[in-house]
């Protein structure tokens, strides 16, 4: 940062309402927007109250709401105390919040109307403050939630100038608790140094300009929004919209027509079910569009005009769609490429701030993130001779100081050079360019030694009719496939079964025995899957939507296979 004295959320925070004042920065898509100034001056007020409530530098304080403008006040004001930022995602269980709050010690909680209901028990007893940040007003101790709005109180008592404590580089600004596929989340804790950092090696990326629209969908507790969704454009001095309703097609495409965005944020599944729902449905319906899109000479035209409407959908100003947190469907990128839609890979980590390679738009590759981020190195680690595949391992400016209060952990995923241990297997071109494979524990050895990856099973599986998502696995020496399949489109598609849930269960397993035998005909034989199952019901996801493979590790065997 070579405008900013300091790497530092306060000093970012002085230079954007500075250099971009009077432009808009924070703004609900049918609001009246905050400036830069008047974001830098509320997040002033804020932390003068927080300071004369006795907050005081290294504290917690806590934030969970669902994304809007205050969100990035409360966020800013707690950074300026020199207080610690415990960003709390809205989908988890309350029981989890509250072991969040207990571990991280967070003595003052930010939360929204939506979510008081998961924190209204822990609001007794005196020992945290709660804030209704819509607002920012107190919520006095026992309120219950339907007098929420009434009971609240004004909370802003600023009544002398702001000074902010001195804060340093290396100074903890924020604690990320995970929410991993592998069980128990972890608090990431992240410096100023390590955000600040990766909010300028990513700006690179994007190359957004004063005055650049998003509209920002995914959860800003999140590091993936919070970071590339949220500073990178406060740092170009981009406008920011909110969504004031959940994300219902009623209320997104209304939102998308009137901010017109430049970039957006979606994790795969949000495009992937565009696509597979919506875009190649319209041209299958079609005798001549599904002829020709099946016709290698001319289908990436009707791809293109298929394109074009999709980003007419998405605004028609749409220049960098980043799409990170998990593996796009080969099939879905492969749509997204021949159509020419500016989409652009991501690879990252909550524990590296969390951008680790990406690049824009124009210079997307099939299959890969994008290059290492300027300042950052990328090693793989013991490569695969003949593939170049290995663990990847990554240094950089912008790698956690460590697990909160769990040096253990921290010691197996950090050496002392300071490389930390990723746990995703993938190679790098000769141009730089890094393709994930898969992760580390869910790679399966075959019996000759081959490296079998259950992601590309699965993105082979979900890419047939009927399947809304599968994990891969191995069992007993062979590799099993669990299926949620919609039973409803299967019954109704196969017209000789009557109605009724036995008879639907009769189609999904006439369907399963041809499902696998179709998928096993695009599988090395080392890889293929001896047995298909079936999951009744809808996979348990993360808020990235990936599913938490740690609670599909044993299974009773069914009828189906």
């Amino acid at each position: 940062m070579k405008e900013i004295e300091t790497q530092t959320l306060p000093d970012l925070l002085k230079y954007v309402s500075e250099k971009y004042a009077t432009t808009p920065a924070l703004s609900f898509s049918d609001g009246v927007p905050l400036t830069y100034s008047q974001l830098a001056q509320k997040a002033e007020e804020i932390a003068a109250t927080l300071l004369s409530f006795g907050v005081k530098k290294g504290d917690r304080v806590a934030l969970f709401s669902g994304n809007m403008p205050n969100w990035g006040v409360a966020y800013f004001a707690i950074s300026l105390t020199g207080a610690i930022i415990v960003p709390i995602l809205p989908d988890f269980h309350a029981t989890e919040v509250e072991n969040i709050l207990d571990h991280s010690e967070s003595r003052v909680v930010f939360v929204c109307d939506k979510l008081y209901p998961k924190v209204e028990k822990l609001n007794e007893g005196g020992d945290r403050v709660f804030i209704r940040i819509n607002e920012f007003a107190l919520i006095p101790e026992g309120t219950k939630r339907e007098n929420l709005i009434a009971k609240a109180q004004e909370f802003i008592t600023r009544s002398q100038p702001f000074t902010n404590p001195e804060i340093s580089e290396d100074d903890t600004a924020a604690i990320i608790y995970t929410a991993g596929t592998t069980g128990h989340s972890k608090g990431v804790v992240l410096s100023h140094k390590n955000i600040c950092s990766n909010v300028v090696a990513s700006s690179t990326i994007p190359n957004i300009k004063e005055g650049d629209h998003l509209l920002s969908v995914l959860p800003l507790s999140h590091t993936y929004e919070g970071t590339i969704g949220f500073l990178v454009p406060i740092y170009n001095g981009a406008t920011v919209f909110y969504l004031s309703k959940p994300p219902s097609v009623s209320v997104l495409l209304p939102a998308l027509k009137k901010v017109q965005p430049g970039i957006m944020l979606s994790v795969p599944l949000l495009i992937e079910k565009i696509v597979r729902q919506s875009i190649l449905p319209a041209i299958e319906k079609k005798k001549m569009l599904r002829t020709l899109y099946h016709f290698k000479p001319t289908h990436k035209l009707i791809a293109r005009i298929a394109g074009k409407k999709l980003y007419r959908t998405f605004g028609g100003k749409l220049y960098f769609f980043g799409i990170g947190g998990a593996a796009l469907a080969e099939d879905v990128e492969r749509f997204l490429m021949d159509a020419k839609f500016p989409y652009a890979i991501g690879y990252g980590l909550t524990e590296t701030s969390p951008l680790i390679a990406g690049a824009n738009a124009k210079r997307t590759r099939f299959r890969s993130t994008g290059p290492v981020i300027p300042g950052g190195e990328i090693r793989i680690n013991n490569p695969n001779p003949d593939t170049g595949e290995g663990e990847i391992l990554y240094r950089g400016p912008n790698v956690m100081k460590g697990y909160y209060k769990d040096p253990e952990k921290t010691a197996e995923v950090l050496t002392e050079e300071g490389w930390f241990h990723t746990g995703d297997l993938g190679m790098v071109d000769r141009d730089g360019y890094l393709y994930i494979k898969g992760r580390v524990k869910t790679m399966i050895l075959g019996a000759s030694g081959e490296n079998i990856y259950p992601e590309a099973i699965e993105s082979i599986i979900n890419n047939f009719d009927f399947v809304e998502d599968s994990i891969v696995f191995q069992e007993e020496g062979g590799i099993v496939a669990l299926v949620n399949l919609d039973k409803e489109a299967l019954a109704e598609s196969f017209g000789h079964f009557k109605d009724g849930a036995k008879h639907a269960s009769e189609a999904a397993a006439e369907y399963s025995r041809e499902l696998l035998k179709k998928v096993n005909q695009q599988l090395n034989s080392f890889s293929r899957i001896s047995k298909l199952r079936h999951e009744e019901e809808p996979f348990e996801k993360t808020p990235k939507k990936t599913i938490k493979r740690y609670l599909y590790t044993r299974f009773k065997k069914d009828d189906s296979e």
